[in-house]
């Protein structure tokens, strides 16, 4: 791995990008900017999944898109060190008429002006507690992969 030197403006720039990815592109807000933010060669580490490329991206969007139509991350903290920019975010959305809130943290990896990997860590069960009994088992057994990937971590 590379680190690109934190030349004056580098480091607000990359912030900025790591926002714009989360509170912009995977909130659904602009689906046409994965090329903008994310590097062809892309790679997700969320939780126990991983995507790959734009078009792992998207379906990780997707995923999420269809869960919580009204999806939305929001920046709370960042940190930037070199090629790597750490982002503390919430997730709020609305799954079968209940309200979920869901803290993560992700380290994005910079190649250029573009995130090349993404390693991405929150307590999925958190959403499973909001939800209540009979929604977590609807979601398990329409997307029992996202669940269960965070009782793997």
């Amino acid at each position: 791995m590379t680190s690109v030197p934190d030349e004056r403006g580098g480091a607000a720039e990359r912030a900025g990008i790591a926002r714009r990815a989360l509170e912009e592109v995977c909130s659904g807000r602009d689906p046409g900017g994965f090329p903008e933010v994310y590097h062809p060669d892309f790679v997700d580490h969320v939780n126990a999944l991983e995507y790959r490329g734009h078009d792992g991206a998207r379906r990780s969007v997707a995923l999420y898109l269809e869960l919580f139509a009204d999806l939305c991350f929001v920046v709370e903290d960042q940190v930037v060190q070199g090629d790597r920019v750490a982002s503390r975010w919430t997730l709020r959305g609305t799954h079968r008429g209940r309200e979920v809130s869901l803290n993560g943290i992700v380290i994005s990896r910079f190649e250029g002006d573009t995130i090349i990997e993404d390693w991405a860590a929150s307590d999925t069960l958190e959403i499973a507690r909001q939800l209540g009994v009979w929604r977590t088992l609807l979601l398990l057994i329409t997307h029992g992969k996202l669940l269960r990937s965070a009782a793997r971590t």
